[in-house]
């Protein structure tokens, strides 16, 4: 199947309907665009194949579940909504980002007062780092912008307010590096900007347990079942910064990075600043994992 010429305007589903990218419009009294009132996830199309579908759309449900947000369609309907989506772009490697907001309401926060929940499935090519970076590494720094709290707006919850992320991001770019690294409010290592992050220690892989109040990472899952395929030690650990600038390997899980080496942190080299062959292990297991495992699009 060929991908779709730059030629032709990508399809967007919006409510039930594929319309061309240039009048995929919603109301300006939708909560989504007007208080960031709605979730969403991204999701990978690796050789005509969706990665991690269901989990996925679990995974959507779960954070509408927890902001009493209901979707208006069961999950095989979101499942074969998705699908025609890429179908419609003749995709065969994509980026979906599929955004389910409150709806129509009025200028005030009452989510009573919206009307249905909108659902907008977009189905692009995404392109998170240059390609040179996968193979060199990336600079990070820490940030001063702490992740919310758990207590405040839990970030197991994948919602459309992302503005914590996007500041922690200015600061990593205005540092003059490519990632931001997020601590909890008690200074503990949480995430990137917008994935999870693992280091080396030891021969031993850690991460951030989920209860510190971080996002449950799809890829992150994924990283952690390689890990056990591949008889390398796996745990979730609390950690500090120092952990990170001891680490003898430091890399970054997400559906739109995938796995990006970190080779510094707030300029302390790691791994004399190349990726670690553990690193390097799992991406080559993540890549082969992708080109064989998913949910068919064309069938």
């Amino acid at each position: 199947m060929s991908e779709c010429s730059g030629r032709e305007e990508p399809l967007v589903y919006i409510n039930g309907e594929l319309v061309p990218k240039s009048d995929a419009k919603i109301s300006v009294f939708d909560h989504g665009l007007l208080y960031g009132d709605g979730v969403f996830e991204g999701i990978r199309v690796y050789g005509g194949k969706v990665f991690r579908l269901d989990e996925h759309i679990d995974r959507l449900y779960e954070s509408a579940h927890c902001i009493w947000l209901k979707i208006p369609m069961t999950k095989e309907e979101m499942r074969q909504a998705i699908l025609q989506t890429v179908r419609a772009n003749r995709l065969t490697d994509a980026y979906i980002r599929v955004v389910v907001t409150r709806g129509v309401g009025d200028l005030g926060l009452d989510p009573w007062k919206c009307s249905n929940p909108s659902i907008i499935i977009i189905a692009d090519r995404i392109e998170l780092f240059p390609s040179q970076l996968y193979e060199n590494g990336i600079e990070a720094v820490i940030v001063s912008t702490r992740r919310n709290s758990p207590q405040a707006l839990n970030p197991a919850i994948k919602s459309l307010n992302y503005l914590n992320n996007i500041l922690a991001k200015i600061e990593a770019k205005s540092a003059g590096k490519q990632e931001a690294i997020m601590l909890t409010i008690d200074g503990y290592v949480a995430e990137g900007s917008g994935e999870n992050i693992f280091i080396v220690k030891n021969g031993c892989l850690h991460t951030p347990p989920v209860y510190m109040g971080i996002l449950r990472g799809i890829t992150r899952g994924v990283v952690l079942e390689l890990a056990c395929k591949l008889n390398i030690p796996a745990y979730e650990t609390v950690l500090t910064p120092r952990d990170l600038y001891t680490a003898d390997e430091c890399f970054l899980t997400g559906t739109g990075a995938e796995i990006v080496p970190i080779v510094a942190i707030d300029e302390r080299t790691i791994n004399g600043g190349k990726p670690g062959p553990i690193t390097r292990q799992l991406m080559r297991a993540f890549r082969e994992l992708t080109m064989t495992e998913g949910t068919p699009v064309y069938e």
